[in-house]
Formats: C-alpha cells, structure tokens, sequence
C-alpha cells in the first residue's frame, strides 16, 4: 500500500510556508521553459496561476472538468472571500479567515496550505 505525500512542510502551522519559502533553491530563468506545470481546475485561483506561472516562462497545461472553464464554482459563485486587511471594526485576522476558510471547507482542507492563503490575502 502506498503512502500519500502532501509535501507540505515540517514545523509549526504559522511557519510552514515561510520556512520553506525561506530555503527553496530558486529556478534558473533558463530551465523554465523545461518545466511542466499542471494546473488543475480553472477557477480565480486556477486561472490566476496558470496565468502568472505561464508569464513567468513555464509550459503550463491548465485541466477543467466543466464544460467550459467559466463555470468554476469560483466563477460562477456569487460571493467570495476578503482579505484579513483588518480595517478599523471590521474583526479580520490571519487566524480568523483561515478557520473560516477551513470551516466552510468542511474541515476537509489542507490546514498548512489554508493558512497560507490566509497570510498572503492581506498582500
């Protein structure tokens, strides 16, 4: 039986991603355009790296399973979720979107990478 490797970093929660962030070997302008990236599902978050990875010089291939790719649930949806920008009165925090986030994903997210987003939604 194998093992399922999710690759997410070793640490506390807060500091997974800015650990590994801190220590990846970086890749070289010219070996980009050897690297295959795949891009499964093509919603806001999907379309948005296929997008910026393909910019950056990588061969992307982006997969949907809808008809066409403006059907994500992204696309389709009529609400979305704000940045933990904390504006005056307003109760934002890093912490409190990623347990949204993960509450309203029926605990069955990823917590490292939830948390994540989370930090990076006030950029």
């Amino acid at each position: 039986m194998s093992v399922l490797d999710s690759k997410v970093p070793e640490g506390p929660l807060k500091d997974k991603w800015t650990s590994y962030k801190d220590k990846i070997n970086l890749v070289n302008p010219a070996n980009k355009r050897l690297i295959d990236v795949i891009v499964v599902g093509t919603g806001l978050a999907g379309g948005s790296a296929a997008a910026t990875l393909a910019e950056l010089g990588y061969n992307v291939k982006a997969f949907a399973y809808q008809d066409s790719p403006r059907r994500a649930h992204s696309i389709a949806a009529q609400g979305g979720i704000n940045a933990a920008k904390n504006y005056q009165g307003d109760g934002d925090s890093t912490y409190r979107l990623f347990y949204d986030t993960v509450k309203g994903g029926d605990y069955r997210s990823r917590e490292a990478n939830v948390y994540r987003l989370a930090e990076v939604s006030a950029n």
